[in-house]
């Protein structure tokens, strides 16, 4: 799982492999055999890896899947890969299996009062179902408040975000291709 996550998180933000060994120190050699499953990053290297692909080094440790028929299929509730911390106001659970596929869907849980100050704006496209309490988003400049039921779909624009209730906000989010 790990190296066809490292794989899917290259390719999803263009690099090559020799670009990939040149940001980390490394060999282009080492870096295939990390992503063919072939040699396995230490715990420095996996920073290494989450620092170059913006994200939390909690993404590369994946939970054992009790039934081998389920591997790259099923996701059981108890075994979903945490991203995120309490303090960034941002806790999200990877729902989909890996990073291969052409889209990874996300459970995210928004704190009171928590927001995206930042306008990013990434080669995807992106939407999102509210599943409980209420959920801005900006989208290309337009605040859009929404509730539990409602939903949302962009593409390529900047958006930001936060939750101005009193309740954490779940939304159920949908990414292609995968950033995490």
């Amino acid at each position: 799982m790990l190296a066809s996550d490292i794989r899917a998180l290259r390719k999803a933000r263009g690099l090559t492999l020799a670009e990939i060994a040149l940001k980390l120190g490394r060999s282009v050699g080492w870096v295939s055999q990390v992503e063919r499953g072939l040699s396995t990053p230490s715990l420095s290297d996996l920073r290494a890896f989450g620092e170059l692909f913006g994200v939390p080094v909690s993404l590369f440790f994946g939970h054992d899947v009790p039934v081998e028929s389920e591997r790259g299929a099923v996701v059981r509730a108890g075994s979903r890969r945490t991203l995120g911390t309490s303090e960034s106001g941002l806790m999200e659970e990877l729902l989909s299996p890996d990073l291969g596929g052409s889209f990874e869907m996300l459970r995210s849980v928004f704190a009171p009062g928590a927001e995206l100050k930042s306008e990013p704006r990434r080669p995807t496209e992106e939407a999102g179902y509210v599943v409980s309490g209420t959920f801005d988003i900006e989208i290309s400049g337009t605040w859009h408040r929404l509730g539990e039921g409602d939903s949302f779909r962009f593409e390529g624009k900047p958006f930001r975000w936060r939750n101005p209730g009193m309740e954490p906000a779940v939304v159920i989010w949908v990414v292609s291709p995968p950033v995490y």
